[in-house]
């Protein structure tokens, strides 16, 4: 199997070095020390997948996939040499199933698996599996993901080692008191952690004792759901601090180095949404400190194979301890595309037996980089997660993008909401800045929601673009990151006005055979993501329109229109956008913001009790309930959560929308629901009723 162009080597997007060639360094390794393997299976899926499937095919080995039975018509299923199901009917849950990898791995002949990052990623039942079934793990050993793999574990570690930690507890009482007690003793605000796993789940920051008991409740949930594992530790919460992690490596040869720092500030709900390698807030003595207390780190634990020291940084420079990932990172990017190093490749090495083949002497780094993570949710709403089909999918050439999606595919409500990474190197921070934002601008994402025009306003706000961004970033400037661009989309409402007055003709007036044109507007009626607008439009003369959107109006000439693409003049600006018809909607890109045009001139008034108003709580998305939080004749009161549903590993609270009794339940903890489904009914309150 071939993979696409955008899946070549590294070295069609990196400076990638030659380890072979460029680096003069013995890789003498005792033959006792070698696990050579031929064939490796992955047990992870999607980009992680892809990517770890082009380094390993250009080292010559021969790659498995595994995947659910909702993942069968998957990228990485297609480009991998072969390929096993291991799930159903709960595609959750199948890439956690240890005895099914494991067969799979023995069905297929692999003799190695690498765990990609998430899933079993930090699983010491997982590596131990497959060391028992003769299986190279390309990780740490069990015993190393025991040690640093657990957050209250790695930290009584790392404060005998004397690194700096942040203080807290860490305790094994997990009695609700105990937790309180201690959260009492550390001092407001503290930070909730779930001891096992990672990327942001079963974390809470709770500002005071009030919210303790609640906030504690859903970091526990979150964490059993996530990791199958409720245990959490107490944090004392450091104010706007910077997320910096160092990258390590180390081998069974007693070699250890660190390849730089990454800067994962911009976060949101704990999950890092922008990455960028070297960080603007460290420098040369810093990075020399922080890097030599992360080798000490993994020295101490004879740590072999990739893993990642995260540390927060305060605004005097002081750094503390949080947790080591013992796995590759969703970044790694950014550290290959400044090192030129590719870490894929390195972690086959290493886990083949051979030693590292730089010293930290050699370590060096070039120019700038930027990662961002596209997911796939809906930021005007609360970052919902969405689910569904990605219909026009067009990633840009200029950058490097990390993904596994094609126009048509599908993407599924049962995992991480990232679909892809987009990655930029320049010579200078704000020359990469620069190209990832012309990359986002160019970059097609139509028919699923996308956190992209986001991104791009994190990117150009003049904060980050300082170099200023800390962990508080986004909720100090939100207002400013979610303004909407009405500008734009009443443009994007004319332009689409045109192009559907163009391409179907449906409302054109009858035609006398000559008359090319008609002199009184046409009243139109759309949704514009959601928001109703008004227009009139009149053809001037052919392609050639007046499309007013409130008291402004468009002058649009049309030019070229392709299957999805058209070229257009817009107020004397010649100008092109893609675009895809769905049904009665038209899916816009334009200017680099996405935009959902729906014709609404003969539609029924919308549905009333849409919001709520009705009593009846509606999923907000595809989801499993995770908890209810009522039950049949309970009065509740406005705002107060009912529901909690999971989508996308993350949690999602569903409050009842007005006061009232609880008259219908139709869902269940366990239950997978659709989005839109009535999951509770409540009675309004006799005193709401009559003042509605």
């Amino acid at each position: 199997m071939q993979l696409t162009p955008e899946h070549d080597t590294l070295r069609d997007t990196l400076p990638v070095r030659s380890l072979n060639n460029n680096i003069e360094r013995s890789m003498t390794a005792s033959t006792s020390k070698l696990s050579p393997f031929r064939k490796i299976l992955i047990a992870n899926r999607g980009e992680i997948a892809l990517r770890i499937i082009r380094s390993a095919r250009a080292l010559g080995y021969r790659t498995v996939a595994v995947y659910s039975t909702a993942d069968a018509g998957a990228r990485h299923v297609r480009e991998a040499d072969q390929a096993v199901c291991i799930g159903e009917p709960l595609p959750a849950q199948s890439y956690l199933r240890i005895p099914a990898i494991i067969e799979a791995a023995k069905l297929s002949g692999a003799d190695a698996v690498h765990p990609g990052y998430g899933f079993l990623a930090e699983n010491e039942d997982f590596a131990q599996a497959c060391k028992d079934a003769g299986l190279v793990f390309i990780g740490p050993s069990a015993e190393a993901i025991v040690s640093m793999g657990n957050k209250a574990g790695s930290k009584t570690l790392m404060q005998a080692a004397g690194v700096p930690c942040i203080p807290g507890y860490q305790g094994d009482d997990q009695s609700e008191e105990r937790l309180a007690a201690e959260a009492v003793r550390i001092g407001f605000p503290v930070m909730i952690k779930a001891t096992a796993g990672g990327g942001g789940r079963g974390m809470r920051l709770v500002p005071s004792v009030k919210e303790f008991s609640e906030l504690l409740r859903s970091a526990r949930s979150e964490a059993q759901s996530a990791f199958g594992d409720p245990e959490v530790i107490l944090e004392r919460a450091i104010v706007e601090p910077r997320h910096i992690e160092i990258q390590v490596f180390a081998d069974r040869h007693g070699n250890a180095i660190h390849l730089g720092e990454r800067d994962c500030s911009v976060q949101r709900r704990h999950q890092k949404l922008i990455e960028e390698a070297p960080s603007p807030a460290v420098d040369a003595e810093l990075r020399a400190r922080m890097g030599a207390t992360a080798v000490a780190a993994v020295r101490a634990i004879r740590y072999e194979g990739a893993g990642t020291l995260e540390f927060l940084l305060d605004a005097q420079g002081n750094f503390y301890f949080m947790e080591m990932n013992t796995r590759l990172q969703v970044e790694h990017p950014v550290t290959e595309a400044i090192t030129g190093l590719d870490l894929v490749a390195l972690q086959l090495r290493v886990a083949g037996g051979e030693a590292l083949p730089i010293t930290q002497e050699l370590v060096s780094f070039s120019g700038h980089a930027i990662e961002v993570r596209l997911c796939a949710e809906d930021a005007d709403k609360g970052f919902v997660p969405q689910s569904g089909t990605m219909a026009l999918w067009e990633m840009p050439a200029q950058v490097r993008v990390e993904h596994s999606l094609h126009s048509g595919g599908e993407i599924p409500p049962y995992y991480d909401s990232m679909i892809a990474k987009i990655i930029s190197h320049g010579d200078t921070r704000d020359a990469a800045r620069r190209k990832l934002m012309s990359a986002l601008d160019d970059a097609v994402a139509l028919g699923v929601t996308t956190n992209q025009a986001f991104l791009n306003r994190c990117l150009g706000h003049p904060v980050f673009a300082a170099g200023g961004a800390t962990t508080a970033f986004i909720a100090q400037n939100q207002d400013a990151l979610l303004a909407p661009d009405t500008e734009t989309r009443d443009r994007a409402a004319a332009i689409a006005a045109a192009l559907l007055y163009e391409t179907t003709g449906a409302r054109r007036p009858p035609s006398t055979g000559r008359r090319m044109t008609h002199s009184l507007p046409i009243s139109l009626r759309f949704e514009v993501d959601g928001r109703a607008v008004s227009a009139g439009i009149v053809l001037t003369r052919q392609r050639h329109f007046e499309v007013s959107i409130g008291e402004t109006s468009h002058a649009i000439e049309l030019d070229a229109i392709g299957e999805h693409t058209a070229r257009f003049v817009c107020d004397g600006l010649y100008e092109s956008a893609a675009f895809h018809r769905d049904g009665a909607a038209l899916l816009l890109h334009y200017r680099g913001v996405p935009t959902r045009i729906e014709d609404k001139t003969r539609a029924a008034t919308a549905r009333q009790g849409e919001a709520g108003g009705d009593g009846k709580v509606r999923a907000s998305m595809n989801g499993r309930v995770v908890a209810v939080m009522t039950t049949v004749g309970d009065q509740v009161e406005a705002g107060q959560p009912v529901v909690t549903l999971e989508a996308m590993k993350m949690e999602h609270v569903h409050s009842a929308p007005v006061a009232g009794k609880v008259i219908a339940l139709h869902v269940k903890a366990g239950d997978q629901v659709a989005a839109s489904r009535v999951v509770v009914e409540i009675e309004v309150a006799e005193k709401e009723a009559v003042t509605a």
